[in-house]
């Protein structure tokens, strides 16, 4: 393995709330303004920075078309109103673009490319929907068995790793309920507020009466996710939603969103130049391949590939987000590793706080680097199953 030139650096991270989709309070706002507000709140945590000295935004995008279209990356940072000077790219590796976009920021300050990158993702179900708005599966993806898991829907693959692992209904309900229930808590001790930037929502509509129209304005502060009243009993209740007699339900799977999420990874020489406390340092990253027809098992292969990368042991990480597309794949991992339950998703998950795809990553990233601080842990992790085959995994140590 070459050896780095220098150490990235996290001193911003900012996320939004995260939207229920098609039909929560971000339904109307669109990806790219959500980036902008990312951005704008990551960079009001750096105020001596100069914007001038940031080279490019990465920007993890699952679905890129139509309203995160046309290099949302570079669009949201102009609207943000970063310099001209500043570039952007958007970058797709499904659930792990965020992620994805950070890992690839923090190699650019590594070998010495850059000094200071912005890293972000942002996804909006309600107005792109998951396959977007014209899928077409290459034919020839049945041409050969190990491939035809790629034509398979997230969900059909959630419940080959329930059969094969053998995850039961009653287990991956117990687990959705502990997402909510983890996610409420902290909710209630002001857990989120670091990390979150509120978004406020301007919705206009006519009044027949009066003849014009009426504007009504909101600020959305919370995740809409996490629901007091999720019961055993009403998990139990749900149908199977991918197969007749399946385990996979609405209830214990991620739910669909909107959200964004941003960070902003410097060199140390920018550290000291402008004056800036680092969050936490960025320590590796590793991306691994699994069959397509059981993607969600992709984390027990990437976890201890970023662990060998960093040199550390399972045991070092102090706090992991293990990202729940799925219950059943969720504790298929967990359970494979031997992962500590009381070290992942301590806030609960994406079952409770929901899943915007591309966006999922950086505002993970931006949880652990404040849980981190606030607990006065050292090494955190951000991981996840991707969509074809995939798990990815990013490291980072507070400093």
């Amino acid at each position: 393995m070459s050896k780095q030139v220098q150490d990235a650096y996290i001193v911003a991270a900012s996320r939004t709330p995260i939207g229920k989709a098609p039909k929560g309070a971000l339904r109307n706002v669109r990806p790219d303004d959500l980036l902008v507000r990312a951005l704008q709140a990551a960079l009001a945590q750096v105020p001596t920075l100069d914007p001038k000295v940031i080279e490019d935004a990465i920007v993890g995008c699952a679905i890129p078309e139509a309203e995160q279209g046309l290099n949302v990356a570079r669009i949201g940072a102009l609207l943000a109103g970063l310099p001209d000077s500043v570039g952007g790219v958007t970058v797709n590796r499904f659930c792990a673009s965020g992620l994805t976009a950070l890992a690839m920021a923090a190699d650019r300050i590594r070998v010495g490319e850059a000094e200071v990158m912005i890293a972000a993702g942002c996804e909006s179900m309600s107005m792109v929907p998951m396959m977007g708005n014209r899928p077409s599966i290459n034919a020839h993806v049945f041409d050969r068995d190990e491939n035809i898991g790629i034509a398979y829907g997230m969900g059909m693959t959630a419940e080959k790793v329930a059969q094969q692992w053998k995850v039961s209904r009653e287990d991956q309900d117990a687990f959705a309920l502990e997402s909510h229930r983890r996610a409420l808590a902290a909710q209630a001790a002001g857990e989120f507020t670091d990390e979150i930037c509120p978004v406020e929502i301007i919705e206009k509509f006519p009044n027949l009466a009066s003849g014009q129209i009426d504007t009504s304005t909101r600020t959305l502060a919370l995740d809409e996710g996490p629901r007091a009243d999720t019961s055993l009993e009403g998990l139990a209740r749900l149908r199977p939603a991918f197969a007749a007699k399946g385990s996979v339900t609405a209830g214990n799977s991620s739910q669909t969103s909107d959200g964004a999420g941003a960070l902003i990874v410097v060199s140390e020489r920018m550290l000291k130049q402008f004056n800036l406390t680092p969050l936490a340092r960025f320590v590796s990253f590793s991306v691994r391949g699994v069959p397509p027809a059981i993607m969600g098992i992709g984390p027990k292969e990437a976890i201890p590939a970023a662990l060998k990368s960093a040199g550390l042991k399972q045991d070092d990480l102090d706090w992991i987000e293990l990202n729940e597309a799925f219950a059943a794949q969720s504790l298929a991992v967990i359970r494979d590793l031997g992962l500590d339950t009381a070290k992942v998703n301590p806030m609960g998950g994406a079952i409770a706080l929901g899943h915007p795809l591309g966006a999922t990553g950086a505002i993970r990233a931006a949880t652990v680097v404040h849980a981190l601080r606030r607990k006065a842990l050292r090494y955190g992790m951000v991981t996840m199953c991707v969509g074809t085959g995939m798990g990815a995994a990013g490291i980072l140590e507070r400093v």
